[in-house]
Parts: structure tokens; C-alpha cells; sequence
């Protein structure tokens, strides 16, 4: 399984959007849009998860740099999330 950063997204997408522009290029197992914890609001990235490597880099590839509503996606392998100190 691979994990894609989805980023630039228009904040009027949601899930259903999504998985569609990735369905096109492979098997999606899940679609995280990421709000905002104090307003609920989406904050414009997300997360998709795809059961095939290749199939993953195919949607990099021709996803990246893609026309969503006018705003220009970032598509590419997510990073391991780092730990950070918390702030109090």
C-alpha cells in the first residue's frame, strides 16, 4: 500500500472528489481530507492510500501539477510523520 500527499486541494473538494480524480489511475483504499481542529474548516491537503505501488506513482505522475477548480495539485509520496514537541 502507498500513502499520497494531496495538497493545493480547492477547499470546496471533499472525499467523493478525490477518490474519483485517483480512481482513474488505480485501486483507492481511503481518501483524509484534514480540517482544522478549532474550525472544522478543510485546511487544503490531504492523504490518499492506494493498494498498488505502481498504480501510486502513476497518479503522482499524472496528477501532480493537475487543474482542480483552478488551483494547481501537489501530488507525491508522503513523508513519515515527525514528532514535534507539543506547544502548551
Amino acid at each position: 500500500m502507498s500513502k499520497i500527499y494531496v495538497g493545493n486541494l480547492p477547499f470546496s473538494a471533499d472525499e467523493n472528489a478525490v477518490r474519483t480524480l485517483f480512481a482513474a489511475h488505480g485501486t483507492v483504499d481511503s481518501v483524509a481530507l484534514i480540517n482544522d481542529r478549532d474550525t472544522g474548516r478543510p485546511r487544503g491537503f490531504g492523504f490518499v492510500e492506494m493498494t498498488s505501488n505502481s498504480e501510486a506513482a502513476r497518479a503522482i505522475q499524472n496528477l501532480n501539477g493537475f487543474q482542480m477548480d483552478g488551483r494547481s495539485l501537489k501530488v507525491n509520496e508522503a513523508q513519515a510523520k515527525t514528532e514535534r514537541p507539543r506547544r502548551w
